[in-house]
């Protein structure tokens, strides 16, 4: 899933909807549904997604298409997975995502040094 998302922080919302494969609109909607997709708004009040909050979108995505849930069903199996990953920090971020960027930062700071070698 994050291999889809390219290293960037801020992603507009055009680029997020064509990663997530859904239009603009959804991923509005999706905001007023799912409170976990808040992407931060620029001065300029446009969109600014990060890594996360496509990673979310992508998840609900799946729930609704793939796994056939109903908007209510997957904000409910959403704060389910919240909970049981630590139930005392529901906003705590999944550990797969963490191992993912330490993966991406070794590889990044790997082909720096490369490269300095040359």
């Amino acid at each position: 899933m994050a291999g889809l998302i390219p290293d960037k922080i801020y992603f507009k919302i055009g680029e997020v909807a064509e990663i997530v494969g859904v239009k603009p609109h959804v991923l509005r909607y999706w905001e007023t549904e799912f409170k976990s997709l808040k992407p931060v708004k620029s001065r300029t009040n446009q969109r600014l997604y990060r890594r996360e909050d496509i990673e979310q979108a992508l998840l609900i995505k799946s729930l609704l298409y793939q796994q056939g849930f109903t908007v209510s069903g997957a904000r409910h199996q959403l704060k389910q997975n919240r909970s049981a990953s630590n139930p005392a920090c529901p906003s705590t971020v999944n550990l797969d995502t963490v191992i993912e960027r330490l993966r991406c930062l070794c590889e990044c700071l790997r082909n720096d040094i490369e490269g300095d070698d040359r």
